[in-house]
């Protein structure tokens, strides 16, 4: 790489300007050859951060195979919940669809869950039953390129735990790496070098690791974990975030996700907010944590899953996109009678209006449906939300029906 040759041409008046003009040009050279040492010398940025996501169903839908094509640019590999282990249930089964892992053709993570509350690992179960899963996922075709351990233990079992990893990573095939999901819990323990040490990589996970009722996720509360945690890991590990919201039944403190639960209650939905998340992944891309890999999202969103997100609103994250929502009515005419449905645009969700009136129209008749009632206004019918709620990305709710001789252009105004 050679410097480039700097020359001065200004007339001079005598020697000392002479002298000063070419210490000028000594000087110019002397940057600029450090300029170009800098810039060969300069690490390159860092990869973009690799882009992951759990499914988690245990009962496979024929939308899966839409959705999964739908984000096929967007994650590399699949995690996918296999089997797990609950004290009280014993061990279930999921039933994921390896022909459709075949056809998809992404490298795929066998995830096997055990339940916190374990008393005591029985590492014969749990070795028979990975051997066989991996037997059989190995046999159908499926492209497997490792096993993945959730086990959300206390920090006082980690001891316990390592054997159990190193007993596992004893019998696993040498082509299949291991790894782990991790707590924040964890970065006061002693042991936590030596736990990353029988692992090929781990999890940090950031989401819905506190009390419930201190909400799900805390962006900046995450950006410090892994910073801490990139400290003490010496090998690669993924950040798993949050693109779902849950509910918090508040008389029993249970948690109901995207499966209802059969209780009675008040609910407090939390969701983590897809701006904030989006903050975040700017902040990482500016200031990366050591060792940090990539980004895992739980979960894959289907449709019906009401309290995932939108896979628009999942892909705007992870692409950089700007959020925007908006709600708009969409007037379906038969005769006098109008069908009224609300529409949300852009790409997350956005709260259902408060009011929508028909101003100016001369409607005989009207009903609200869903969550809304109807008043009279002075200049029709007004539809009145009855409690907050939200309307995700792309989808559509009734809002009620109106018979009217005349409805007026743009006779419809959304209150927020």
């Amino acid at each position: 790489m050679r410097a480039r040759r700097i020359v001065c041409t200004a007339p001079l008046r005598d020697d000392t300007d002479c002298m000063h003009r070419s210490l000028c040009c000594l000087c110019l050279s002397l940057l600029a050859l450090l300029a170009l040492l800098c810039a060969a010398c300069s690490p390159p940025p860092p990869a973009p951060l690799e882009q992951q996501v759990y499914i988690w169903q245990r009962q496979w839908q024929p939308s899966h195979r839409q959705v999964l094509t739908q984000s096929k640019s967007d994650f590399t590999v699949l995690r996918v919940l296999a089997l797990q282990f609950h004290p009280k249930a014993g061990w279930a089964r999921a039933y994921p669809d390896l022909q459709q892992l075949i056809a998809d053709g992404r490298p795929v993570v066998m995830v096997i869950r055990l339940d916190g509350q374990l008393p005591q690992a029985d590492q014969a179960q749990i070795l028979g039953q990975t051997a066989s899963l991996l037997a059989e996922w190995q046999a159908s075709g499926v492209n497997l390129q490792g096993v993945e351990i959730d086990h959300d233990c206390a920090s006082a079992r980690l001891p316990a735990y390592m054997d159990l990893l190193a007993a596992l990573r004893a019998v696993l095939p040498t082509n299949l790496a291991l790894s782990i999901t991790a707590l924040p819990t964890w970065l006061n323990s002693p042991h936590l070098e030596a736990l990353l040490h029988q692992v090929d990589s781990s999890v940090l996970q950031v989401h819905a690791v506190n009390d419930p009722r201190d909400g799900l996720f805390d962006p900046q509360q995450a950006k410090r974990w892994a910073d801490a945690y990139g400290k003490r890991s010496e090998k690669p590990f993924l950040l798993a975030l949050p693109a779902y919201g849950v509910a918090v039944i508040e008389a029993s403190r249970q948690v109901e996700s995207e499966a209802p639960l059969d209780v009675s209650g008040r609910r407090r939905e939390l969701l983590a907010d897809p701006q904030q998340v989006a903050n975040l992944l700017t902040t990482l891309d500016e200031c990366r944590p050591e060792k940090l890999r990539g980004i895992i999202w739980f979960r894959l969103p289907l449709p019906g899953d009401r309290r995932a997100w939108p896979l628009a609103t999942l892909q705007a994250v992870i692409h950089g996109q700007p959020l925007n929502a908006s709600i708009t009515v969409d007037v379906n005419q038969a005769g006098p009678l109008r069908e009224l449905t609300l529409v949300s645009k852009g790409n997350r969700d956005v709260d259902l209006p408060a009011r929508v009136s028909l101003a100016g129209s001369h409607c005989e008749a009207a009903d609200a449906v869903a969550g809304y009632r109807l008043e009279r206004g002075e200049s029709g019918p007004v539809f009145v939300r009855k409690q907050p709620a939200r309307l995700a990305a792309g989808q559509r709710q009734a809002l009620g029906w109106a018979r009217c001789s005349l409805f007026e252009q743009g006779a419809i105004h959304v209150s927020p």
